[in-house]
């Protein structure tokens, strides 16, 4: 659904705002600051009941520092990670902590336009539960990144019954029952792009350009980003697992009639069978095939191994509440 889709009449009025900030961070002291204030002015020009979320994802640089300077000044909640255990875990514990009954998630690097969140609000008070940002320009991006960019929601969207919209990420506004959605569901592997999906609701799209970085450089290097691709394709679609049955039959069709040929030469006209190279290109060949579908079948076999331990997503070890916002009522 587009940004120009046509505003909804809600079935219920919705409450007076009451926002919760998400800002996961990890090794962005040098920009923090002036991103918690920048976003407490924005915030409060829509309501004055608000709050903001600050995940310390384990960094190593003066994060804490400078986050707790300005909690109580801004009404930050910081909450710190016993380590670092990943971007999904921290939206997580944001959505977790969260006392809103708008839950905003948005990076602390700038480059989700903070003139778009009065947009999202004015969206989710005509009736829209998710209104979500769109990257509508990657000109900035490598050739590398943008081609598998495009090969991944290919992929899942081919092979998923659920639907993700190209090229949406975690900048986006969520009303309290998507939420709580997202609270219920109990898995370990947490692919956000693709639960914010599941979940439903209704949503729309608002396109955005994404602005430089304030400073530093962004942690999600291709190795990273591969890594996160392939917990998508692994949690949402069993398309490679069904790739690889194919291509097993495939193979052993031909193999069955690369076998009838021989035979079938040997008896009418005396060929002679090609020795040593040809069985040692067969072997090599269905060799790595077999070992490639065990490595497939093993990521998916590793998922499972992770799920039944039952750990927790995160462990916090520091909770510094200067949220103004009292919990939520059950």
């Amino acid at each position: 659904m587009s940004s120009s889709a046509p505003p909804m009449t809600p079935l219920h009025p919705r409450p007076p705002l009451r926002l919760s900030c998400v800002v996961p961070a990890y090794n962005e002291a040098g920009h923090l600051a002036e991103f918690l204030q920048a976003l407490h002015a924005c915030a409060a020009a829509l309501t004055s009941d608000f709050e903001i979320l600050v995940i310390n994802d384990g960094s190593r640089d003066a994060t804490r520092e400078v986050a707790l300077a300005q909690a109580q000044a801004l009404g930050v909640r910081y909450l710190e990670f016993s380590r670092n255990f990943g971007k999904e875990a921290a939206l997580s514990a944001g959505v977790d902590h969260a006392r809103g009954n708008a839950v905003l998630l948005i990076d602390a690097d700038f480059q989700h336009p903070l003139e778009l969140v009065p947009r999202m609000v004015d969206l989710w008070r005509n009736g829209y539960d998710m209104v979500y940002g769109v990257i509508a320009d990657r000109a900035a991006e490598s050739s590398l990144k943008r081609l598998g960019t495009n090969v991944f929601y290919r992929l899942m969207n081919w092979g998923s019954s659920v639907q993700m919209p190209r090229n949406a990420g975690d900048f986006r506004l969520m009303d309290r029952k998507v939420v709580d959605a997202l609270k219920a569901l109990p898995e370990r592997n947490r692919f956000m792009k693709g639960l914010y999906a599941w979940v439903g609701f209704t949503t729309v799209a608002l396109p955005f350009v994404p602005a430089e970085r304030f400073s530093g450089q962004s942690s999600f290097s291709l190795r990273r980003l591969g890594a996160l691709a392939l917990l998508g394709l692994t949690s949402f679609t069993t398309l490679p697992l069904r790739f690889w049955s194919v291509a097993g039959g495939c193979i052993s069709l031909l193999a069955i009639a690369y076998g009838l040929w021989i035979t079938i030469s040997t008896l009418l006209f005396g060929n002679a069978v090609g020795g040593w190279p040809t069985l040692a290109a067969s072997v090599m060949l269905f060799s790595g095939v077999q070992l490639l579908s065990i490595g497939i079948l093993g990521e998916y076999i590793g998922r499972i191994y992770e799920e039944v331990k039952q750990r927790p997503v995160y462990l916090l070890a520091q909770d510094e509440d200067h949220s103004p916002l009292a919990p939520p009522h059950p």
